[in-house]
């Protein structure tokens, strides 16, 4: 996406529907302190860091939906 991150992306989904459940996957270290300053209406729990097998990110996202 040129001009957004996934994390705008996912900031303009949340205020159309807050009930979004939204995992991000990354192979960069996040720093949550500093996404919650900078996206303040963001809350996104689910972080998943790559290299990820494929029953991993299954459970992950199963548990995510429970």
């Amino acid at each position: 996406m040129p001009k957004m991150d996934g994390f705008e992306l996912a900031a303009k989904v949340l205020e159309q529907d807050i009930n979004v459940k939204v995992c991000f996957v990354t192979a960069a270290e996040i720093n949550t302190q500093a996404l919650k300053e900078q996206y303040q209406t963001l809350s996104v729990g689910c972080f998943i860091k790559k290299p990820v097998t494929i029953e991993i990110l299954v459970n992950r996202v199963k548990a995510e939906l429970d």
